[in-house]
């Protein structure tokens, strides 16, 4: 799989819903198991909605395979700053082995996660 990459508006939830879809498709064409598959959508959604609680108004989605489906989800735009992220990070935790969670001073600005 080559490397593909979408761009979000984070102000509008209707647009979680197609970047599960796209999430969707990609681990699909990827071959990863239907379990996997929703865990990682989760995750990626997860992983938007942090950036959109730390202030982000976009967010860029890459996905790429290196030796393992990574997801790169990085805020961009907006008012960035600290924002309620405990849930979202400990249900990303729960789902998938390998998170890295990038920060710009205290603020969350860029979420990866491998499968």
């Amino acid at each position: 799989m080559k490397e593909f990459t979408v761009k979000f508006n984070l102000c509008d939830s209707e647009y979680m819903t197609a970047l599960r879809l796209v999430c969707g498709a990609v681990c699909s064409v990827h071959g990863l198991n239907v379990d996997d598959l929703e865990d990682f959508k989760v995750c990626v959604t997860e992983s938007a909605i942090i950036l959109k609680n730390c202030g982000f108004c976009t967010c860029t989605v890459l996905f790429k395979d290196d030796n393992g489906l990574v997801c790169e989800v990085t805020g961009e735009g907006g008012n960035p700053k600290e924002g309620e992220t405990e849930l979202s990070l400990a249900l990303i935790s729960a789902l998938v082995s390998d998170c890295e969670i990038s920060r710009r001073g205290e603020v969350i600005n860029k979420v990866t996660l491998k499968v």
